[in-house]
């Protein structure tokens, strides 16, 4: 949840509410002192979020955020010990033999549970010592007075001035896309060039919106019409709206910036909202009108805005900007504003530095400054604020150790005592200010992804529910949750997608360099997360929550055991980090654990990743790993475990009956056998993944009586031929599956009435076709399957038979009521094999890059 604002509170209170259960039978006096914490650390939570809402270059009184950081410390320390005494209690309660030897067990079990409640109780006495010391200087330094203080609108309007006045000499690049824009303002037939039009220039902060928004306004103002040799628009206007708006005020400027004359004493009028928006509706009912909505950072805003900008059918024109994608929706046509192309940055970048268009640098900072300009992304704001640092009137030399300097510091946090770095930061955190606590700490996860890496959705939101940053809701899934995080993230552009599946979701997404610089500096003043680079000071803070070890530096291995690691809930190590790591004993309150593409990593370690009680995230997703031991069991609150690409040998052991909090299961090419019968009793499990040696009833009969079931993933690796297909219908309802993705030589399945009604995406992948259509009748049933509304084929080799099967789909296809889209693909196994294979090199060579640069 949002634990970069409230520390462990989101997780923590719920836990000293359980603890006043009978079930944990604490002492009275115990359970007083438990509801005193509760009702303090509720208090603190409120006064944590007040705190927050105070934006980055206006933070609280370096007193107030010493407490704040206490605060969130104390919380971090009281949830690691409830969490260790529940785990030690619910571990006596497992023995359930009834043998003299469990006797003897549980009677000692008995004396142990009596030991472990006094030990509680001594803790939560310290702890509420602690309490009553922070509530002392809360009241001290009037915590719960601190005004909230809101964006400064000051700052940020003198800054959108800037934008609005450039130099000729900044508006690189400019006039391409201003084209653009007066093309989707203008262009059209007769009937729509009368009615009202809407263009939302829409892109993330210091990407140069109002800067463009501004060039189009300049641009049409004054356009002539050739006929009348009158002006196109009869009146005019350029409003700001920005983060916190007063509506009034902003009503009043459009109506004088409309008629500057009529409405001259606008300002000491007292109108209210509804008779400022009467009055421009009547002034603006019989004339074309250009306006520019600048900044617009809510849905409801514009609402309001709309209601002013009748369409009188005249031809009138409106701009907007936003950063939030959902606004630009709304508001009309969408123009994604694009970063500036390399050739633009350059002339920018130069320009800039040297205040002249035929100058460039010497040989020996071609290359240094091509690498500023690959990290600046061709942002604007970015590249004038770099530029800036370079400037020759500065007065520092041009030379490559002072340039290198810049480059190295972009990737940590520039230095901050630079105005114009603070401008740009200020324009950057704004959205970062913005945002609900519990996106702010999903944000600055992503500061662990090196830059230019490209993000799995899908593998980034299991890594929040480990982490336990998503919050239940009331009928949707942890995963679901995940998702709306996403996409609000996505929406308000700080993430930016890369590539789509075919249901047109945001399969993998990218942090641009200059929000990942700040998210990283952020990171790091709060302590968020620490990353042991190749080349880094290892300066492990001494509470460190999270820990990323990418290094093969063999001091680690003697500095490790020297750091208190007692506290890392979160660790991530490379593959070439993992020999240097000490035993897993160093981390007793290990929330998720990340070994992917570790090599080293093989059985011989299961027995401390076994004894990780805590653990809710373990990706051994390339590892060495053969088997699962039945010691697996012991993880009883793992939700996540991704075995992808490994070689397990063996059957899964039955203690897995005992992961009751497991939702996904990634095992695809791990395990070829039936699957058991205990699996029907994990009620919570969300994905599976797994890979069959053959497809049968039995089988059925077990996935389908999952109830919590959305997404199944099957591979085959076995045909049936000779063999009818299974049915799945009312027998194997699976109830709760909306995504069903099978890889086979045939399909095994064939749907009717009751199976799957929840059914959304099927996706088919077949090895060869001449397996496949040996079935005289080609049927599946797609009719059936009501809620249905994508379907993927894939075929991993050309055949002359493939439009036989794909014709017979679709003639399913068109008497399903819901009309699902389907969508074909063809391409061979060998072509499969090195897209797989080059991906992989690809994200490796990021990864690596990025390491590099965090040594940097």
């Amino acid at each position: 949840m949002a634990e970069v604002v409230t520390g462990a509170m989101g997780t923590l209170l719920p836990k000293l509410a359980d603890l006043l259960t009978e079930e944990y039978n604490l002492q009275r006096g115990v359970r007083g002192e438990i509801m005193f914490l509760k009702a303090e650390m509720e208090s603190m939570e409120t006064a944590l979020l007040k705190i927050s809402q105070a934006p980055i270059d206006e933070p609280p009184d370096i007193q107030v955020r010493l407490w704040a950081k206490a605060v969130r410390e104390l919380s971090y320390d009281l949830e690691d010990n409830i969490d260790k005494f529940m785990v030690r209690i619910e571990a006596g309660e497992q023995d359930k033999s009834h043998s003299f030897k469990g006797f003897i067990d549980k009677s000692l079990s008995l004396l142990t549970k009596g030991k472990i409640r006094h030990k509680i109780g001594i803790d939560i006495k310290d702890i509420k010592s602690r309490i009553k010391e922070i509530s002392e200087r809360r009241d001290r330094y009037k915590v719960d007075s601190v005004p909230v203080a809101k964006t400064t609108r000051q700052t940020l309007d003198t800054l959108r001035l800037s934008a609005l006045y450039k130099k000729a000499t900044e508006l690189v690049g400019t006039d391409e896309k201003r084209f653009e824009v007066v093309k989707m303002l203008m262009e059209g037939d007769e009937v729509s060039k009368k009615l009202l039009r809407v263009v939302s220039i829409v892109g993330f902060g210091g990407l140069g919106k109002t800067t463009l928004a501004n060039a189009v306004y300049n641009k049409l103002k004054v356009q002539v019409d050739i006929t009348s040799k009158k002006r196109h628009f009869d009146c005019t206007a350029f409003v700001s709206v920005s983060l916190n708006p007063n509506m009034e005020r902003i009503f009043k400027s459009l109506l004088h910036q409309l008629d500057k004359q009529k409405y001259e004493n606008i300002n000491e009028a007292t109108w209210g909202e509804l008779q400022l928006i009467e009055e421009i509706r009547t002034f603006l009912a019989d004339k074309r009108y250009l306006i520019v909505i600048d900044d617009i950072w809510d849905k409801g805003v514009w609402e309001n805005i709309k209601y002013a900008l009748i369409d009188s059918e005249h031809g009138s024109r409106v701009i907007t900007t936003t950063r939030i994608l959902d606004v630009a929706q709304q508001a009309g046509g969408i123009y994604r504003l694009k970063p500036l192309s390399d050739v633009h940055s350059r002339k920018l970048f130069y320009q800039r530095i040297y205040e002249t268009t035929d100058k460039s640098p010497p040989n020996e900072l071609v290359e240094v400054s091509q690498n500023i300009l690959k990290r600046c992304g061709g942002v604007p704001l970015a590249i004038l604020t770099i530029g800036s640092l370079l400037s020759s009137k500065k007065g520092r030399s041009h030379t490559h150790e002072h340039w290198s300097k810049v480059y190295k510091s972009m990737g940590s946090g520039l230095d901050n005592s630079h105005d114009d770095v603070k401008n740009m930061r200020r324009i950057l955190s704004v959205s970062y200010s913005d945002l609900p606590p519990h996106l702010k700490t999903c944000l600055l996860h992503l500061s662990w992804y090196p830059e230019d890496y490209e993000i799995e959705t899908e593998q980034l939101i299991w890594k929040w529910v480990g982490e336990g940053f998503l919050k239940k809701e009331q009928g949707r899934s942890l995963y679901e949750v995940g998702e709306g995080y996403f996409e609000e993230l996505i929406n308000k552009s700080l993430l930016e997608p890369v590539k789509f599946d075919h249901v047109n979701k945001v399969s993998s997404c990218h942090v641009h360099d200059m929000v990942h610089d700040l998210i990283t500096s952020l990171s790091n003043e709060e302590n968020f997360l620490t990353t042991v680079g190749c080349q880094q000071p290892m300066d492990l803070p001494c509470k460190s929550r999270r820990l990323s070890i990418q290094t093969n530096i063999k001091e680690v291995a003697n500095w490790l055991p020297t750091m208190s690691l007692s506290h890392v809930r979160s660790l991530t190590v490379s593959g070439s980090a993992f020999c240097l790591l000490p035993t897993l004993e160093c981390f007793p309150v290990l929330r998720t654990l990340d070994f992917t593409d570790c090599k080293q990593v093989d059985n011989n370690h299961w027995k401390d990743i076994c004894s990780l009680f805590h653990l809710r995230y373990l990706s051994l997703k390339g590892t060495s790993i053969t088997k699962i031991p039945r010691e697996i069991g012991n993880l009883k609150f793992l939700q996540v475990l991704d075995i992808r690409s490994t070689n397990i040998q063996e059957e899964l052991p039955s203690t897995f009956i005992q992961l009751t909090q497991l939702l996904l299961v990634h095992m695809i090419n791990s395990i070829a056998g039936a699957v058991p019968r205990w699996m029907c009793s994990l009620s919570t499990l969300f994905s599976l993944s797994i890979t069959l040696e053959t497809l049968g009833e039995e089988d059925l009969h077990v996935l389908g009586s999952l109830p919590s079931l959305s997404e199944l993933y099957i591979q085959v690796k076995k045909s049936t031929q000779g063999r009818d297909r299974l049915v799945v219908g009312s027998d194997y309802p699976f109830p709760c599956l909306t995504r069903f993705s099978v890889k086979s030589h045939t399909m095994e399945l064939r749907f009717a009435e009751g199976g799957m009604q929840n059914l959304q995406t099927l996706c088919l992948n077949f090895y060869d076709v001449d397996t496949l259509i040996q079935f005289d009748d080609f049927t599946l049933g797609l009719e059936k399957l009501s809620s249905l509304g994508h379907i993927k084929v894939m075929f991993n080799e050309k055949h002359e038979k493939i439009s036989t099967v794909t014709n017979a789909m679709k003639k399913e296809i068109d008497i399903n009521r819901n009309k699902p889209n389907l969508t074909v693909e063809v391409r061979s196994e060998i072509q499969e094999k090195v897209r797989v294979a080059l991906y992989v090199e690809l994200s490796a060579m990021a990864f690596i890059k990025g390491v590099k640069k965090l040594g940097h």
